[in-house]
């Protein structure tokens, strides 16, 4: 029987595998209770339609921070300013993670009521 999922879900699947570092399929696939080969369709077909390529959207793939911060007042904004967008990203990770065990726990609540 093939389930019927509903855009959101998947796109809410798309976002968590894409905003977390070092994510693979099965492993994310196994949190949502769904195939590895579902998801990385899903994935896939989301990138195509965004026209994203797989090495551009590899999650994790991020920058190289300097080891010492520099001396520089101006670099050192930029380096700041770089790990705003770090903690932005990883929020926004959390936040969907949040929001797709939410709805799951609705799904199963109601699934529950036979």
């Amino acid at each position: 029987m093939l389930k019927d999922y509903s855009d959101e879900f998947k796109a809410d699947a798309v976002a968590l595998y894409e905003s977390t570092p070092g994510a693979t399929y099965k492993s994310i696939a196994a949190d949502l209770g769904v195939s590895r080969a579902t998801l990385r369709e899903w994935v896939l077909r989301d990138r195509e339609r965004r026209g994203v390529t797989a090495a551009a959207a590899k999650p994790g793939a991020q920058p190289p921070r300097e080891a010492a911060p520099s001396a520089d007042p101006d670099e050192r904004v930029r380096q700041l300013e770089a790990r705003v967008a770090e903690l932005e990203a990883s929020e926004r990770k959390l936040a969907t993670e949040r929001d797709i065990l939410r709805k799951a726990a609705r799904y199963f609540a109601g699934e529950a009521n036979w």
